[in-house]
């Protein structure tokens, strides 16, 4: 099994160019998936980790409703954003600058074969870095990603998850709140959940800004250690 995960530094990029490459790297690793079954062979797949900034997209998963974007494709265009319907799971979700997005693209045969573990261990990879900025970060029942004060009236969503696989292989990923622009998400209804606020690190915080580089070395540290997985910086092909 081949726990080496290539870390890929995409800085700030297009979402559907970064979609298109996630796509890329999946369908590599299912063929040699493929082709080992097929030849008998037992070539170790590879383990991708992307980290990128996007300009402002909504994206609405496959289970998503459309009426929970709140506005129309002009709204969209006077704040500049734009808006792709994507084959990952869960609602309607916003991506940003000053969000940090990444996206895991693994081999779980390299790890361990089981989705269910894999999304709560993206979760704790988010609750750790939270804890190390005092904040208690937390699951709440039914609702993939990390809030803050679950089950009271001032429950907040901080990071948000999607994933699709297929033979194992992993793509899409999560969202964290560092200095995201948080009226972006008064455009729609995050996740289709009517109830719970949203917010971001630098506010909890009460900071102007807060290190995203500092934030992305805290959460793959975590990874690495949750994962059992060593990770390789790799300067990106794109």
């Amino acid at each position: 099994m081949n726990k080496e995960v290539l870390l890929k530094e995409l800085g700030h990029r297009d979402y559907k160019v970064t979609w298109d490459y996630q796509e890329e790297l999946f369908q590599e690793i299912v063929d040699l998936k493929i082709k080992n079954r097929r030849e008998g062979t037992d070539f170790s797949t590879p383990n991708h980790f992307l980290f990128v900034e996007h300009p402002h997209v909504f994206t609405l998963g496959k289970s998503g409703d459309m009426s929970n974007l709140l506005v129309d494709e002009a709204a969209l265009q006077a704040k500049g954003a734009t808006f792709y319907k994507i084959n990952r799971g869960g609602d309607i979700t916003y991506h940003g600058p000053g969000q940090v997005v990444g996206y895991p693209i693994l081999d779980l045969d390299n790890f361990f074969t089981d989705i269910h573990k894999y999304l709560r261990l993206l979760e704790e990879m988010v609750i750790l870095t939270l804890a190390e900025y005092g904040l208690k970060g937390e699951r709440s029942g039914g609702e993939t990603g990390v809030w803050l004060d679950v089950g009271t009236p001032f429950a907040r969503k901080i990071c948000a998850m999607g994933v699709r696989a297929s033979r194992w292989v992993t793509m899409h990923g999560f969202a964290l709140n560092v200095n995201t622009d948080l009226g972006y998400f008064d455009m729609m209804i995050p996740c289709g959940i009517k109830d719970k606020a949203v917010t971001s690190l630098n506010v909890e915080l009460g900071q102007k800004t807060v290190d995203m580089e500092e934030v992305k070395q805290k959460l793959l540290r975590h990874f690495s250690v949750l994962f059992e997985a060593e990770i390789v910086k790799e300067k990106t092909p794109m």
